[in-house]
């Protein structure tokens, strides 16, 4: 059987190497972004200096073809679901027995004028690396549109070159949409605190061209002010990169709509990652969730099911994992930035503005429905079996110590987080267990 993979980020390679272990179907992958797959999420790292881009790549250039997984750089222009073929842009055509769409993201443009100009682009593909690098010498001022996870990252690279930033963000605190009042604010203070131009509850109105198809400055919307700059970057988010597929057969809405197997209205279609869109999302899941963890599953997921063993795409417990500058962030479960009433919350912070614990609870049966970590680290498979088995707030609160994961030698918390919870209902719980490796493993009964 002939399996062809449109697109080399995770989703699409781990369903190669999982449909590798499990058959030896034959496998190719087309991308037109790199010759390999390389870790997306260290497009930062490379800029900064730290990596190398043969770095990111966590397959050696040999290990493709030792495990017979052709790679084909090119760029697919058109589906025929009909006759079950691709034409590519270099004029070639692939058939296939089966199909998987990986195709990920792109960044979102909203039509400002200017949007299209040099010097203006986002952050997800490695040739957005290379458009920042390029227009990096001798930079002076970059203006980032947007927020979110993306935007900071952009901030965060331009700092690092000592490139002053002017970010415009529409939200009247930062990521507000997403994270609770006090972190947002934790978050807004930490940009500023890092000397990075926050202006917040204002929109890009245009981006200006110095005459030769080049930004050279934005209009900010509400006020008209220019503010001149010799770099763009677009973070308003990113949508399923999908256009190629938009006009066929195969059923869109705002990503390839698949069910519960990650299949498509067409039989032998398959779309996973950034770019698929569940017709029936999970409870307390959205339909479409560009993250890399959910790709990955989706990955090996399709796999099996197109090997013969068929099963459903459970993303199980929310979970994402980011940092903000130098705070790390965490967060699992149901954290909401604007929660209804049932949802109870211990909320402690740092006196240092750098660190926070949220610990959200029902009103009614107490039972765990999330945490949300700034400049903590939990470890993921405690936090997940107490969300997984409802536990008890103070059941959770006494074994806290158990669910730290930061270096031995780090101050810990967790005392400080039973203290606020004692003061807020008159309850006397204390921490039962020591944080031990022993006694991690045998909670989660791997000992």
């Amino acid at each position: 059987m002939e399996i062809v993979i449109i697109g080399n980020g995770i989703s699409g390679v781990t369903a190669a190497r999982w449909i590798r272990k499990l058959s030896d179907h034959r496998i190719t992958i087309i991308s037109s972004e790199s010759d390999h797959f390389y870790s997306r999420t260290a497009l930062m790292y490379i800029y900064m200096g730290h990596m190398r881009y043969e770095d990111t790549k966590p397959y050696e250039d040999w290990f493709w073809e030792k495990n017979k997984i052709e790679l084909v750089n090119d760029h697919v222009d058109k589906i025929n679901s009909t006759n079950s073929t691709l034409s590519l842009k270099s004029g070639k055509t692939i058939s296939y027995d089966k199909l998987i769409i990986a195709t990920g993201s792109k960044s979102n443009k909203f039509g400002w004028p200017g949007q299209d100009l040099k010097a203006v682009g986002g952050l997800y593909h490695l040739q957005d690396m290379e458009n920042m690098e390029r227009y990096s010498k001798g930079l002076k001022k970059a203006v980032i549109v947007g927020g979110g996870l993306i935007g900071i990252e952009m901030a965060e690279m331009f700092h690092s070159r000592h490139i002053d930033v002017t970010m415009l963000v529409r939200e009247a605190s930062y990521w507000n949409n997403v994270l609770p009042t006090e972190e947002s604010q934790l978050i807004t203070e930490h940009i500023k605190d890092k000397h990075i131009d926050l202006r917040l509850g204002v929109n890009l109105g245009e981006i200006v061209d110095d005459g030769t198809g080049t930004a050279s400055a934005v209009i900010v919307k509400e006020t008209q002010e220019k503010i001149d700059c010799g770099y763009v970057g677009l973070t308003a988010g990113v949508s399923p990169n999908i256009g190629f597929v938009k006009g066929t057969e195969i059923e869109c809405n705002r990503g390839v709509l698949v069910n519960s197997n990650l299949q498509t209205n067409i039989e032998n279609i398959y779309a996973i990652g950034d770019c698929a869109e569940q017709r029936e999302a999970r409870p307390g899941r959205r339909p479409v969730e560009a993250i890399w963890y959910t790709g990955r599953m989706m990955g090996e997921s399709v796999a099996y099911t197109i090997c013969g063993k068929k099963n459903d795409y459970d993303p199980g417990i929310w979970f994402n994992s980011a940092k903000f500058m130098d705070i790390e962030y965490q967060v699992y479960g149901a954290v909401l930035a604007s929660p209804p009433e049932e949802h109870k919350s211990i909320f402690w912070k740092h006196q240092d503005g750098t660190k926070s614990i949220r610990i959200i609870y029902h009103r009614d049966d107490l039972s765990i429905l999330g945490f949300n970590l700034l400049g903590v680290r939990y470890r993921h498979e405690v936090c997940e079996k107490w969300l997984r088995e409802k536990t008890h707030v103070e059941e959770v609160l006494k074994d806290l110590s158990l669910a730290n994961f930061d270096p031995e030698f780090f101050k810990e918390y967790e005392s400080e987080v039973i203290a606020l919870y004692n003061q807020q209902t008159g309850k006397k719980l204390g921490l039962r267990k020591k944080r031990k490796l022993d006694s991690v493993l045998e909670f989660l009964s791997i000992k």
